[in-house]
């Protein structure tokens, strides 16, 4: 999956990297590479399916929470989802991301 990205060949990077998950579910590294790729394609609702698979697996893994945040935000309008796994990002990441400190705080303004 990897040489395929670094080759630029997208496609053949999901492929790749679906065949892994298929081999090890478990690889959060994988499952977290493949979301991004789906994200890429525009297959948002299947990228966060993944992460959400990959949350349940490894639920300490922080980059899974803070991607499936960023896709159900700006792609899958789902604000409630995007605002818990941001704080869950928060909570597992060692230092305070002022970025998604603001997000944090945007959403809870809409949310209101």
């Amino acid at each position: 999956g990897s040489l395929a990205y670094e080759q630029g060949d997208i496609s053949g990077a999901i492929k790749a990297w679906k065949r892994a998950v298929e081999l090890n579910h478990n690889d959060a590294a994988t499952l977290n590479n493949l979301a991004l790729l789906l994200k890429q394609k525009h297959r948002f609702k299947e990228a966060a399916e993944l992460l959400e698979t990959g949350i349940k697996q490894s639920p300490t893994v922080a980059d899974l929470h803070y991607n499936l945040a960023v896709i159900s935000e700006l792609y899958l309008l789902d604000l409630d989802r995007a605002l818990t796994h941001y704080k869950r990002y928060q909570a597992l990441s060692a230092d305070e991301d002022k970025k998604v400190t603001g997000w944090v705080a945007d959403l809870e303004r809409r949310l209101d």
